[in-house]
């Protein structure tokens, strides 16, 4: 038993890929850090690809492909969020474009970044960060400090402390999804012979790291949404 507990804490440990050396500075590079930058060349080449050679007339079939993936995940977005909220739509996309890939590369038998609580902290905060411009954008300084009286000026604290929790939910609900199916899948990968995993693989890394994707940037844009009533 101590060797399996062993085992998935060496899986569960974000280690240090590499460190940059400046000076007598040291700057460590985290796992999840490079697996990200990989996400995201993955997802830069695949847009260069798709989108070389545009045309009007005789579309070519990846170009057909390019543009029916990014009308339906732009449609899909701003259902979501509204047509007032459709200048928030290329950083939800983009949002759930790298929650998705970076949660199905569990297949690869690669460690998801968003199991590093670093990373669905970052996220969050970028996330909330965008709430509260969408809300000053739309109401005015003035009015979105107004907001915090509303329904009545004792709800003031629970509305101020609202901005902290959103963050938190948003970050904790990502991170602890994705860390519990990583374990539960680390645990029948060690317990159970190879072949049967990959039933459970598909689920885990398929279908919830997808509902994981959703889940996130549905919760953000709800919260955009909110923010600019």
């Amino acid at each position: 038993m101590g060797g399996l507990a062993e085992e998935l804490l060496a899986e569960l440990n974000c280690e240090t890929a590499f460190t940059i050396h400046i000076g007598s500075i040291n700057i460590p590079i985290a796992e999840s850090t490079v697996i990200t930058w990989v996400v995201m060349a993955v997802i830069l080449l695949l847009s260069l690809f798709l989108t070389s050679r545009l045309r009007v007339y005789n579309i070519s079939k990846k170009q057909l492909f390019a543009e029916t993936v990014v009308i339906k995940l732009e449609n899909f977005i701003t259902d979501m969020i509204g047509e007032e909220g459709k200048a928030y739509v290329p950083y939800l996309c983009a949002v759930i474009l790298y929650i998705g890939i970076a949660n199905l590369i569990g297949l690869f038998g690669v460690k998801p970044p968003t199991k590093d609580l670093n990373v669905t902290a970052a996220l969050a905060l970028m996330s909330i960060i965008l709430v509260q411009y969408a809300s000053i954008h739309k109401k005015g300084l003035k009015g979105w400090l107004r907001s915090f009286k509303e329904p009545m000026a004792i709800v003031v604290p629970i509305n101020i402390l609202e901005i902290l929790i959103k963050p938190l939910s948003l970050c904790m609900r990502l991170f602890g999804n994705v860390l519990g199916a990583f374990v539960i899948m680390e645990l029948i990968k060690i317990l159970i012979p190879v072949a049967l995993p990959v039933p459970f693989s598909f689920y885990f890394d398929i279908f919830d790291g997808l509902i994981q994707a959703y889940v996130f940037v549905f919760l953000t844009a709800l919260y955009i949404k909110e923010g600019m009533e």
